[in-house]
């Protein structure tokens, strides 16, 4: 198996509204999400899906119990001021924000806004990594 990943899912309550949230970042649905039930977003070399979450736990073969599911998506920037103005969109969108912008014992800066259906993203600049104009990192 490769080390990659090609396709992160998250699972939403109602679909309508999380397709929403996501457009209001200025993300594009890259098909006719109501007509398939699922949205997808090219996310440069990797895709996101939203589906419903009751559908994703059957086709994933886990229990849902409801709450986190421990993982945070990380969405890396290339200063501390860029992290403050993504997690201010994200709030203007509707996101919960669940810590604001500071510094981090590693060294960078970072930030979390939560989505309408609990999922943390992780806004970071870490100066210790490089990052491409198309956003992917070098570790």
């Amino acid at each position: 198996m490769d080390q990659r990943i090609s396709l992160i899912t998250l699972g939403v309550s109602d679909l309508d509204r999380s397709v929403g949230f996501y457009e209001a970042l200025g993300w594009k649905p890259g098909n006719d999400w109501r007509a398939q039930d699922v949205a997808f977003f090219q996310c440069g070399g990797i895709a996101v899906a939203l589906w419903s979450r009751e559908e994703l736990a059957a086709d994933s073969t886990v229990a849902d119990s409801g709450g986190w599911g421990g993982v945070t998506i990380a969405y890396n920037v290339g200063s501390p001021a860029e992290v403050d103005a993504v997690v201010a969109e994200a709030e203007s969108a509707g996101a919960n924000i669940g810590r604001a912008g500071a510094e981090t014992p590693w060294g960078g800066y970072s930030a979390v806004f939560v989505d309408p259906d609990g999922h943390p993203w992780e806004v970071a600049h870490n100066p210790h990594w490089e990052l491409a104009p198309d956003g992917s990192v070098t570790i």
